[in-house]
């Protein structure tokens, strides 16, 4: 590997912010007029719930983020506890949806910007790719400065988020016209199925909650400031969701969510801009665009900063290519794995129609997180004494089967596409492993372990399947 090892230079704020940035994005301003034509004012639920089911993935990251604080996250986790085809199968998985997010951004704010500036498609079209340039270019010199902006920028974008609530909430206190709280009447008369089904739609809003864990080798005191990190970022993006979407039920007539889309066809994709005439003195639709823009800027960055990870610790385990692993000597960065991600992004955003692709990843990502559950299982069981987390996921091993059970069952909810989507991608991953890295694979599972065991074949002491700094 060229340029050593990368530099741990994020402290718990960065780390804070750059969750955070990962999910304060589509969740918000796109996805909550889509999750409310399923749900009508349960959209609030929903939320709720994809929380939840998150919430044991969660821990499971925690837990193994300090067991192994390197680059990697999802593929880290899953290779070392359940092989390389299946490590495979979930760093290139991830990848794809993390870009598929960043790209789908990127060309999401455009319906916002168009609130600010007369632009064409064409010209949307190439903002969105000079912006994708400048982030790469922003990764690509330093993660330092990359988190040091990510903080600003997102530490902005709750500011903004919390003056929207609050006035939100003022106005439907004064009984004002415009913020009508008898909109969110009828929450909890929707039948679970249809919560559910919402909930799983919404449910790539927490994606970025734990992504950190991909930059984990880049945070100072990893052990302390990963559980932190992860499980704050989601308890703060539970309540700004649920205040967030909350006001947005209530400062838009049902009518305008369910068919504000272009030309009056579909749901709204800027719900947030939809009722906020009434806001900041008159001018609640420039700020809120102007917001919203910052904000789906801080998701792509995030993006990229998390998803370019995985190539570099896949090439480090000989499952991709060694230059993919190079590490900048400058800047400290994995410059060539961060240039194929802005290349793979620049792709999406000029030639391919984002949202669909965003849909089928969004089932992938439900898988991956369902995966962690079980690596943390196989983990635990193999008892290796290699593995010795700062960190222990409390209800084992309750909470990571519940987990994964609604994982599973909200795939189910996606429908054919997003199915198919992952399936694609799935076999995509295996192709990979099998023509590249299964000659080059090495190292011995936890769950490889366990079997191993069972047949007497060898102790878990024999076994390195954690690699920590």
């Amino acid at each position: 590997m060229t340029g050593g090892g990368l530099k741990r230079s994020l402290g718990l704020y960065p780390t804070l912010m750059i969750s955070i940035g990962a999910m304060i994005g589509s969740g918000i301003f796109v996805l909550p007029a889509i999750g409310f034509v399923e749900a009508g004012p349960s959209v609030v639920l929903a939320y709720l719930l994809a929380a939840v089911v998150v919430l044991p993935a969660a821990l499971s990251k925690a837990e193994l983020g300090t067991a192994m604080p390197e680059s990697g996250g999802d593929y880290l986790y899953i290779e070392r506890a359940l092989g390389p085809l299946a490590g495979t199968i979930a760093g290139i998985g991830a990848w794809f949806s993390l870009t598929f997010k960043s790209a789908f951004a990127l060309v999401g704010l455009g319906a916002y910007l168009v609130l600010l500036l007369p632009l064409g498609a064409t010209q949307i079209t190439l903002a969105g790719l000079g912006l994708a340039v400048l982030i790469v270019g922003l990764n690509i010199s330093g993660t330092e400065l990359t988190g040091q902006a990510q903080a600003v920028v997102v530490t902005v974008v709750l500011v903004g988020l919390f003056a929207y609530v609050t006035n939100a909430a003022w106005l439907a206190g004064t009984g004002a016209e415009a913020a009508d709280p008898s909109r969110l009447s009828g929450m909890t008369e929707t039948e679970p199925g249809v919560i559910f089904t919402a909930a799983a739609l919404v449910f790539v809003s927490y994606a970025g909650v734990t992504k950190i864990a991909s930059v984990a080798e880049e945070v100072k005191n990893p052990d302390r400031n990963l559980p932190r990190g992860i499980l704050g970022s989601l308890a703060v993006m539970s309540v700004v969701y649920l205040g967030v979407i909350s006001s947005i039920v209530v400062l838009n007539s049902p009518v305008e969510l369910e068919e504000g889309g272009e030309g009056g066809h579909g749901a709204s994709l800027t719900p947030m801009a939809d009722g906020a005439e009434a806001l900041f003195g008159g001018f609640g639709v420039p700020i809120v665009a102007v917001v919203a823009v910052v904000a789906l800027l801080s998701m792509a960055n995030a993006g990229v900063l998390s998803s370019s990870r995985f190539p570099l610790a896949m090439s480090r385990d000989d499952l991709l290519p060694d230059s993919l692993g190079t590490i900048d000597p400058r800047f400290k960065t994995p410059r060539n794995s961060i240039a194929l991600t802005g290349a793979m992004l620049l792709g999406l955003i000029a030639f391919v129609p984002v949202i669909t692709l965003a849909e089928m990843a969004s089932a992938f990502i439900i898988f991956v997180l369902s995966m962690i559950n079980i690596a943390l299982i196989a983990f635990r069981e193999a008892d290796l004494d290699t593995y010795d987390p700062a960190f222990r996921a409390p209800g084992y091993p309750i909470i990571q089967i519940v987990g994964t059970i609604a994982g599973f069952a909200m795939i189910a909810r996606l429908g054919t596409l997003p199915i198919l989507g992952a399936a694609g991608i799935t076999a995509g991953g295996a192709v990979i492993y099998f023509v590249y890295g299964r000659k080059r694979a090495t190292g011995t599972s936890a769950l490889e372990t366990i079997r191993r065991r069972r047949r007497g074949e060898e102790s878990s002491e024999d076994v390195i399947a954690v690699r920590n700094d």
